[in-house]
């Protein structure tokens, strides 16, 4: 009988400790957490929040004025342009990488030999950093560049490509579009490969053509790495600077044409010292970015 209550004690014991040794184990893992905590409270919070109050107030003093830099952004004529830019770039940049690079994954896909080369070849521009990718285009498209050589070879006059606003921006879609492309045909490769082989061992049994298995087993299952890309895509296309400050300067040149919402807010910020401005003209970027983000989920009918 002792025997059965110094086990029953010892039982309690054990049941006692177990709860304390979850707490410490848990605290163990909240002190881990705290460096993280901490930076994400500095470098993410503290500036949100700053800006926040810095979009309310005006001069080096900091004088505070409601809603009026809200207001001046909207009314500006330059960041509404700035905003036709940024979408104008981004949509192309979209329409033609998006299409171009699920091609191009299936056909890597496809491939028996060589694919991994071609897969690092696609993505060796997405890589390297937007301003090395920049700094090749610029000598690509220099009046003496290779492109001038082999228009002048076809018998055309050279073009100064980044004189004129309609080249110059297609100068930074064509860039945008070479710098993604890799990223485009990697996700699109990853949803190629986790389709089940089954599918396509079945509809070869009931007598389906490659391109019948491609438009009705391919495409259907594509859908939810396309939408994904939309959706990264015009997120990452409404917060472009690099492309268009290296290939348009500070102020979007010629014409401003590549004048982007980030560009605008650059120049507003540190290139005229008005950040009270340049805070309100982020915090309506980020409210694009959450109404795009929005729609695109909602008409695509996207799950995050």
């Amino acid at each position: 009988m002792s025997l059965v209550n110094a086990e029953r004690q010892r039982a309690l014991v054990r049941s006692e400790r177990q709860p304390a040794s979850r707490l410490e184990s848990r605290a163990v893992w909240y002190v881990f957490l705290i460096p993280s905590l901490l930076g994400i409270l500095l470098f993410t919070v503290y500036p949100l929040i700053e800006s926040l109050r810095l979009s309310f107030t005006k001069g080096v003093e900091e004088r505070y004025v409601g809603g009026a830099n809200y207001a001046e952004v909207l009314a500006s004529e330059t960041f509404w342009y700035a905003v036709y830019n940024t979408v104008y770039i981004t949509t192309f940049q979209l329409l033609i990488a998006i299409p171009i690079g699920f091609l191009i994954a299936c056909l890597i896909n496809g491939l028996r030999r060589g694919s991994n080369f071609f897969k690092v070849l696609f993505y060796i521009p997405n890589a390297t950093s937007m301003i090395a990718a920049a700094t090749v285009f610029l000598a690509i498209l220099h009046p003496d560049g290779p492109l001038n050589y082999i228009v002048q070879l076809l018998g055309f006059e050279k073009i100064v490509w980044l004189s004129q606003p309609v080249s110059a921006k297609w100068g930074a879609v064509v860039l945008s579009v070479w710098h993604w492309l890799g990223f485009v045909i990697i996700i699109n490769l990853a949803n190629l490969q986790a389709i089940p082989i089954e599918y396509y061992e079945a509809s070869s049994i009931d007598g389906a053509t490659r391109l019948q298995q491609w438009w009705w087993i391919t495409v259907p299952n594509m859908l939810g790495s396309l939408t994904l890309l939309l959706v990264l895509g015009w997120i990452g296309g409404l917060q472009r600077f690099a492309d268009a400050f290296m290939l348009g300067g500070l102020q979007g040149s010629p014409a401003r044409s590549l004048h982007t919402v980030v560009g605008f807010i650059f120049e507003r910020g540190f290139g005229g010292n008005e950040y009270g401005i340049a805070s309100a003209a982020s915090y309506i970027l980020f409210f694009f970015i959450l109404l795009f983000t929005y729609l695109n989920t909602k008409l695509l009918k996207m799950k995050i």
